[in-house]
């Protein structure tokens, strides 16, 4: 299944578990056939994210409802934007509203969390990249959502890259065993996909680039100036990607190292979403 598919999916079965038999409060006091607009008002400064999904959320649940927008995604917005315009039967804005602002106010929150660390680097070699730390089932949405905010998706799960990480060398039984039954297994497969692998020593980043092969080593909680003696001594051979411990206080710190990426779970779980509501236009 492609993105567009699953989100596509993921939109109905939203829609069915918030609606149910029916949204009896909306029913009771709303006539069938009215019609009406509404605004997606910003109310906190930010990124914006989501706006093409609410628009498949309108979609999905009434053709009808028509969205003009104003602020696409990515977008920097401050307090007052309106982002868009929807108009259609009151019924269909009241049953979508709910899950349209879930959306969109996740999205928009990382996104900007995002955007915020990608400025701290700003002008370094560094890309930031997000992690497997997301809500599950919303990961499409929530790495869709660091890419509005100028990040960068490591990987979209299990199956697109791999990623050799301390549990895997230590239950493998050394790097060496780890990397050389990976190879054999892309081979084996006839998969071409990257290698990274984690070193939480010195040591261990001399063995792996000893057995070599790989794409980018994974420097795991190390300091400041053990991630620059490591990124010297690692030299341009293969990327290098720094990880753990790392936040917006220290994060530039850790770019000026000379580090190609640095993977920030808070940028998906450490999150708060941005302030959006979805206001009836009399």
């Amino acid at each position: 299944m492609n993105n567009q598919e699953y989100i596509k999916d993921f939109i109905a079965r939203a829609i069915r578990e918030d609606v149910g038999d029916g949204d009896h409060t909306s029913l009771s006091c709303i006539p069938a056939d009215q019609r009406g607009k509404a605004q997606l008002l910003v109310k906190q400064d930010g990124i914006l994210a989501g706006v093409e999904v609410a628009r498949m959320v309108f979609e999905e649940f009434d053709k009808d409802l028509k969205m003009t927008t104003f602020i696409t995604d990515g977008t920097p917005v401050k307090k007052g934007d309106v982002a868009f315009i929807v108009e259609g039967r009151e019924l269909s804005i009241l049953q979508t509203e709910r899950l349209v602002l879930n959306f969109m106010q996740r999205m928009s929150g990382i996104a900007t969390q995002t955007s915020h660390y990608v400025e701290l680097v700003k002008g370094l070699h560094t890309k930031i990249l997000d992690t497997r730390k997301t809500t599950p089932g919303m990961r499409v949405f929530e790495k869709m959502a660091v890419v509005m905010g100028g990040g960068q998706n490591h990987r979209i799960g299990l199956y697109d890259m791999i990623l050799i990480k301390d549990n895997h060398i230590d239950f493998a039984g050394g790097i060496p065993q780890a990397i050389n039954r990976a190879k054999e297994y892309l081979k084996a497969k006839g998969k071409n996909l990257k290698i990274e692998v984690e070193a939480r020593s010195f040591d261990e980043i001399k063995q792996i680039m000893e057995i070599g092969g790989i794409d980018r080593i994974m420097i795991d909680n190390f300091s400041i100036p053990d991630t620059k003696k490591a990124v010297e001594m690692i030299g341009g051979k293969y990327e290098t990607e720094a990880s753990g411990g790392i936040t917006d206080t220290n994060l530039r710190d850790y770019a000026a190292t000379g580090v190609d990426f640095i993977s920030v779970g808070a940028l998906t779980h450490q999150i708060r979403s941005l302030d959006l509501s979805l206001k009836a236009i009399k």
